[in-house]
């Protein structure tokens, strides 16, 4: 609170007064001005005559026990969420304003909050308590508002696609699968002028004892008409910011290349970027050569270059708030939504041929058994030689050379791939948890839609890459442990008991045995996943493997990644699309005074617990994202093939029925266990398998089945079949009670097979 000079204690001016309550951002009452003049005994209750006078002539105004000025916000407001702006901010108007003394209420922008958490931000309709303060914007919006607490949130907010109806209403087919057939009404004169094929929030009301549930429209998303519609939805769904703020990009355009000043100048040096052949950014390059050591034999020299991002984005600036904000970018198979704007994810540090750039490089002595003996790192200015895919990348290597690979086969490709050779050599012996379930690609056609599903080749080009990658983020984390300085971790946690019992239980039905007790190594799963390899229970092995794992998360707390098998890790090769990564960059610019864009010194443990909390929400925020988009995608592909059979294995059991994967796409969907067989078909937990009471007959998770497409609901993403095989024999079991009155519930009729 700003004070005024001291003084021999006296009735203040009204002047003064006003002067001192304009001034104050915190609470003003009578104690506080009281205070801050000196007032005691007699003087304060002239001061309160005098604040009574001010009222009277309309100068200030009290609420709540706290003074502001007439026709102004005080520093704290109750107010209404009622908008977006263009760039996506939040327009709020008070809660209490006297529009006949002082004319139509002001709007307040809410700024965005660097610590909300998924959940935890303001949306359109809640009452919120805000810090406000005056702005000089010169767009009619004269306050900027920062979130102090949600007071209220709105009725129950769905999502859903308009359909407009004859009488002028419309309905709403929801986006959330659980609430897939469970259409809301919207009446005409609620509709908030939405087009058919709108994606609308809608505010819910109560549900009536006849007909379906209504609600009114409070605000339009976009078109699913229009293209890139149908990640709109996921984006939407999870709240992930997507429009950049305006000072963001201003900040970004008005970034100039970094020079040569107070860098060490590698241009000569020839690095190459291997990624993804649609890949849009190129933030990591690499360069091999042998070591000429004479202590080093058969050794290498690896240098890993990461754009040098802490140079463009540095602590508390418009591009660090929104990237913390964003965590991380998010990929769809239609577009991607970026942690930075494309002037410094695709122009300023990407890694372009023949483009001079900044980077933030780490050199590695590499011994001939793959081990790396040292390391150092290097702020520099590059220019890399060539940007290859994986795929040029493999057939140079196999001797189909074209005109980018074939003159930098001998001087660069082959070391890159003789020093992977020792890598393998040293990954082998360390011996990381080695799943092995490919993962499929969705390829589009010009207008959107799904063309084709397919399964990218795992290349020794990508293991390559994830070798120098693994090897430069243990570098980073290494280097900030032994500087002491603050980082934050990519960890993942060994599995937790329960997983590992009922992982055990489920190998024991297979005749494979999981040792109980002693020390839990990545090697113990790897020997399981060795043993059904090439086999029919391979993809289900690996399945219930994969599920028994922890999540992999940051944390500013070191517990090793069990995964990797590493004791320390940490992220520093991706920082354009992982804010986790820009930390470690600052972190090492820190520790090994490089220059400006150091992590502050005020980052501590405690803030970056914070920070590792936030961007792992972020993670996982934008990983179901893009699952969900993928369902919707494929559920479009195949809406107009109901009633067709398709080849599948079931890839997860539960008390409600069947979770299958077609094997020629990958589409996930549901087989109802009310719909299974003409009988009871109980739930086996540990055997992972739906049984039938009377029969025996079962179904397994990771069985081949036939299934039949019944329904798909596209806006949804869901799946519905019918299954079309029998099942595995069993022995008939008795049913209990519960099971013979649940047949009371079964459809009537027999299920067909084919």
């Amino acid at each position: 609170m700003n004070k005024p000079p001291k003084r021999t204690p006296s009735l203040p001016s009204k002047a003064e007064l006003l002067a001192f309550i304009g001034n104050q951002r915190g609470k003003v009452g009578t104690r506080e001005i009281a205070r801050a003049f000196g007032l005691k005994n007699a003087l304060r209750a002239d001061l309160k005559r005098l604040l009574r006078e001010l009222a009277d002539e309309g100068s200030v105004e009290k609420k709540r026990k706290k003074l502001h000025h007439a026709g102004s916000l005080p520093s704290t407001v109750l107010a209404d969420v009622i908008a977006r702006d263009a760039d996506g901010d939040l327009i709020a108007s008070p809660d209490e304003w006297d529009e006949e003394a002082h004319g139509p209420a002001p709007k307040i922008r809410i700024a965005t909050a660097r610590k909300a958490r998924p959940g935890e931000a303001a949306g359109i309709g809640d009452r919120v308590l805000l810090h406000v303060e005056e702005t000089d914007e010169d767009d009619g919006i004269h306050y900027s508002g920062r979130l102090i607490k949600i007071i209220d949130r709105p009725k129950q907010r769905v999502l859903g696609i308009f359909r407009k109806t004859a009488h002028g209403g419309g309905r709403i087919e929801p986006v959330d699968k659980k609430m897939l057939g469970k259409e809301l009404a919207i009446p005409a004169g609620a509709t908030s002028d939405a087009q058919d094929g709108d994606l609308v929030a809608v505010e819910t009301s109560r549900a009536p004892r006849l007909g379906l549930p209504t609600g009114r429209v409070v605000e339009k998303l976009g078109s699913l008409a229009s293209e890139k519609a149908v990640s709109l939805i996921a984006i939407h769904a999870h709240s992930i910011p997507h429009v950049f703020r305006r000072e963001t990009l201003i900040e970004a355009d008005a970034a100039l290349p970094a020079t040569l000043a107070h860098r060490e100048d590698w241009r000569r040096v020839p690095f190459v970027t291997i990624d993804p052949p649609d890949a849009k950014d190129h933030d990591d390059a690499v360069h091999a050569e042998a070591d000429t050591a004479a202590n080093n034999r058969g050794g290498f020299i690896v240098s890993v270059a990461i754009a040098d991002v802490a140079h463009y984005v540095t602590p508390g600036s418009a591009l660090d708030r929104e990237a913390l904000v964003r965590g991380n970018s998010v990929y769809f198979p239609d577009r991607v939504v970026p942690m930075l704007p494309e002037r410094i994810s695709n122009d300023l540090c990407s890694l372009r041929p023949r483009e001079e750039r900044a980077a933030l490089a780490v050199r590695m002595t590499i011994g001939a058994d793959g081990r790396k003996r040292s390391h150092s790192f290097h702020r520099i200015l590059m220019s890399s030689a060539a940007k290859l895919s994986y795929e040029q990348t493999q057939l140079a290597i196999g001797g189909r050379t074209d005109e980018d690979t074939a003159p930098l086969l001998a001087p660069v490709l082959e070391p890159l791939y003789a020093a992977y050779e020792a890598l393998k050599r040293a990954r082998a012996e360390r011996g990381p948890l080695d799943l092995d379930l490919p993962e499929r690609k969705i390829l589009l056609k010009h207008d959107h839609t799904v063309d084709r599903v397919v399964v990218p080749e795992r290349l020794e080009a990508n293991r390559l890459i994830e070798e120098y990658m693994i090897l430069a983020n243990v570098a980073a984390a290494e280097t900030l442990e032994k500087a002491r300085i603050p980082l934050i971790y990519r960890v993942h946690d060994e599995p937790g008991i329960e997983k590992l019992n009922a992982l055990r239980e489920f190998l024991a039905s297979l005749d494979i045995p999981l040792a109980k007790g002693g020390v839990l190594r990545p090697e113990a799963f790897n020997k399981i996943l060795a043993r059904v390899k090439g086999g029919d229970r391979e993809q289900l092995v690996n399945e219930v493997v994969l599920r028994s794992q922890a999540q992999a998360e940051y944390a500013a707390e070191n517990y090793g990644h069990f995964g990797l098998n590493l004791r320390r890790y940490a992220h520093f090769t991706s920082p354009i699309r992982r804010y986790a990564d820009l930390i470690v960059h600052r972190g090492l610019i820190r520790a090994l005074k490089l220059g400006a864009g150091a992590l502050p010194e005020a980052a501590d443990q405690a803030s970056l617990s914070e920070i590792s909390a936030q961007i792992s929400a972020t993670e996982r925020r934008a990983m179901l994202a893009e699952r969900e988009t993928k369902d919707r995608l494929i559920a479009h592909f195949l809406a107009d093939r109901i009633g067709a059979s398709f080849e599948a294995r079931v890839s997860g059991v539960h008390r409600a029925g069947l979770f299958v994967r077609l094997n020629e796409t990958g589409a996930d969907g549901f087989v109802p266990a009310r719909t299974i067989g003409d009988e009871y078909f109980r739930y086996d937990e540990k055997g992972h398998a739906m049984v039938g009471s009377r029969s025996g007959e079962s179904y397994r998770l990771g069985d081949r089945v036939t299934v039949k497409l019944v329904e798909a609901a596209p806006v949804a993403g869901a799946l519905r079949f019918a299954l079309m095989s029998e099942g595995r024999p069993g022995r008939p079991q008795r049913a209990s009670r519960r099971d013979e009155r649940q047949k009371h519930y079964r459809p009537r009729g027999k299920k067909s097979r084919k």
